[in-house]
């Protein structure tokens, strides 16, 4: 039987993985699971700490082990990982920078993570710019939580509109990457708490339309469960 596990930055990634992705891409069964990176561990208290991305390193070490522990030719392994803020360190990375196009530079990035891993099972994906671009696809959602924010959510709705509404455009500067933006509208934003839950109103297809390189991701996941 197909499975899918997914390796997720945090933990609003993994709760998207188990709660939106999961059904869309396997409507006949559970098979799909999702965890975040394991990031530390202390062996004295029996204690696996986990979510983030400190470097490299730890991703290769913990996707690795996934791996091992499912040797299955029909275990497929994919990624959430935040293009913004991704580690130094990851394989390609300054010769993806070099890049001028957004997506010429994260395509390059999963292919060298990909590469640097060396399992066929994997089917990286790296999230242009973060995951909060995601919201940009109907920022007027974000009201369901943030009930008197119709000015914010105007301004965010214009903020997608000058990238001619494909969220995936929106840069990942320090000041204005989309979570940045989305915290000057809203400052009481919570991505763990308002995250997950409005892009299930949203819906993936809406996702898939607006997101051309998420699209591509989760017709890859849709095709193993084929």
């Amino acid at each position: 039987m197909t499975r899918l596990n997914v390796l997720a930055e945090g933990y609003t990634e993994r709760d998207f993985a188990e709660k939106l992705l999961a059904p869309y891409v396997d409507p006949q069964g559970r098979q799909v699971f999702a965890r975040c990176v394991t990031t530390g561990r202390d062996h004295r208290k029996g204690r696996v700490y986990r979510g983030g991305l400190p470097n490299y390193g730890k991703v290769k070490a913990d996707l690795t082990r996934w791996l091992k522990e499912c040797p299955g030719r029909d275990v497929y392994f994919s990624t959430m990982f935040d293009y913004y803020a991704l580690p130094t360190d990851f394989p390609g990375y300054d010769e993806a920078m070099r890049k001028a196009d957004a997506y010429e530079r994260v395509l390059f990035l999963e292919d060298a993570f990909a590469k640097d891993v060396g399992d066929p099972r994997l089917i990286p994906y790296i999230q242009l710019h973060e995951f909060e671009a995601l919201l940009f696809v109907a920022p007027r959602e974000l009201g369901w939580t943030y009930i008197e924010s119709d000015t914010a959510i105007e301004n965010l709705e214009a903020v997608a509109q000058s990238f001619g509404n494909r969220p995936e455009k929106i840069d990942n500067g320090p000041d204005t990457a989309p979570s940045k933006r989305i915290l000057k509208e809203i400052p009481e934003y919570d991505k763990v708490a308002a995250g997950v839950d409005t892009l299930e109103l949203v819906g993936i297809d809406a996702l898939k339309e607006a997101c051309p390189h998420f699209s591509e991701w989760v017709e890859k996941l849709v095709r193993i469960f084929v």
